[in-house]
């Protein structure tokens, strides 16, 4: 399997990987603008038009959208994350034409009617509603204001009911305008199929893009904001305790990767071992560490009886003080290695994982990684390096508290 990555006249980004063992591709197209690009007073506009794309082209309807995936029994689908939305697919590779066709038409021609975007508002705010009634996510809401206050980090991706509220067609097209360029689009295909073969139609299927740059330099955060306890009558006490961490190009970022594996990322993890295996008192608790251009987040969530939210809670404290104080051991640091070495190389055996992968790191780095260099980064991390890194993220300053459940 080999890549190939050319950047069009038009200043389009292609990145092919050819894969002889497999018999379907994927194809993505990922835009460099994202949740905290939006405007404040339209916070939630590039999950809107990531909605509005699938409502039709100049030459094809919705159902007509769906129709031409369905025919040849692929799927299709988009998300829009902090800095970059994505549209991808995946069919069997003999109908890779299709795909290539189907999202160059949805990101160079895309309707935008009025009343697209008046029965997509409806959608959008049942969605949100939706999520109101997911204790997990109302949560992990919170959480994100506390971390990032004021700040688009901060926001809901779908934006909140004013917002959504106020995006009109006007709004939507505009931004479309303004920010589906070349030079801040990559598009990415995995699979089986001729590197040179699928470049030419990639580069027909998107030749009425507008060339330049559409992306929008990013707003730095500022300080973090404080602990907080909502009331809601749930079944449950959920917990999410953090701070900050690391941006995503920093040297630091693979030690952080372990350090985040020992302290509640696998079922080998201390928090996972200590509250759940040995205690029972959680169902899910886990640690993660978010990365972004300029600044990070790292958090530990569990949801527990409200009768034992207290005794969680002192876990997970005690865990974060032995792990600022005593580091990790050599044996721990071998087995977050060897889950993260390991999990990642399975995690790239289909096309879409592979698609995935250049994609997302052309659009967020401007360069690959190589998987083998990668594989080696996590190798190389050393006992003094994840000492370096839990000092600089977990003992750098007092961690935020937010809860939810019974008063």
């Amino acid at each position: 399997m080999t890549e190939q990555i050319v950047q069009l006249s038009s200043g389009l980004t292609v990145a092919v990987e050819s894969m002889a063992h497999t018999r379907t591709v994927s194809i993505g197209a990922f835009v460099r603008v994202g949740g905290r690009h939006d405007p404040a007073e339209y916070a939630g506009l590039a999950h809107f038009l990531e909605h509005l794309l699938f409502k039709g082209t100049a030459s094809r309807s919705a159902i007509e959208i769906s129709q031409a995936i369905d025919r040849v029994g692929g799927d299709i689908n988009a998300y829009t994350a902090k800095e970059y939305t994505a549209y991808y697919c995946r069919l069997p590779a003999r109908h890779a034409d299709v795909g290539i066709e189907l999202l160059g038409d949805l990101l160079t021609a895309p309707a935008i009617r009025a009343t697209d975007v008046e029965s997509e508002r409806h959608v959008i705010l049942d969605e949100m509603a939706m999520d109101d009634e997911s204790p997990d996510d109302v949560i992990h809401q919170a959480f994100a204001k506390a971390m990032f206050p004021g700040h688009a980090l901060g926001w809901e991706t779908a934006g909140d009911r004013d917002t959504v509220t106020a995006i009109d067609q006007h709004t939507v097209r505009e931004w479309f305008t303004n920010r589906y360029r070349t030079e801040n689009t990559v598009v990415s295909i995995a699979g089986a199929v001729d590197a040179d073969d699928v470049i030419d139609r990639i580069a027909k299927a998107f030749d009425s893009m507008p060339e330049g740059d559409g992306s929008i330099a990013a707003q730095p955060a500022g300080p973090m904001g404080s602990s907080i306890a909502l009331a809601d009558e749930t079944e449950q006490t959920h917990l999410l305790v953090g701070g900050r961490s690391l941006h995503r190009t920093d040297a630091g970022r693979e030690a952080l990767d372990v350090v985040n594996h020992v302290l509640g990322g696998g079922l080998s993890s201390r928090l996972f071992d200590e509250i759940r295996e040995r205690r029972g008192l959680a169902y899910s608790v886990f640690s993660t560490s978010a990365s972004y251009e300029d600044v990070g987040a790292w958090s530990v969530y569990a949801g527990s009886m409200p009768e034992h939210a207290g005794e969680v809670a002192s876990i997970v404290r005690y865990e974060l003080d032995r792990l600022i104080e005593g580091g990790i051991t050599q044996d721990e640091l071998a087995i977050a290695q060897g889950y993260l070495t390991g999990s990642y190389e399975m995690g790239l055996e289909d096309s879409g994982a592979r698609m995935s992968r250049m994609g997302g790191q052309l659009t967020l780095l401007g360069r690959l990684v190589g998987i083998e260099d990668q594989l080696d980064r996590w190798s190389a991390v050393s006992l003094d390096d994840t000492r370096r890194v839990i000092e600089r993220v977990y003992g750098a300053a007092a961690p935020i508290t937010v809860t939810l459940g019974p008063v």
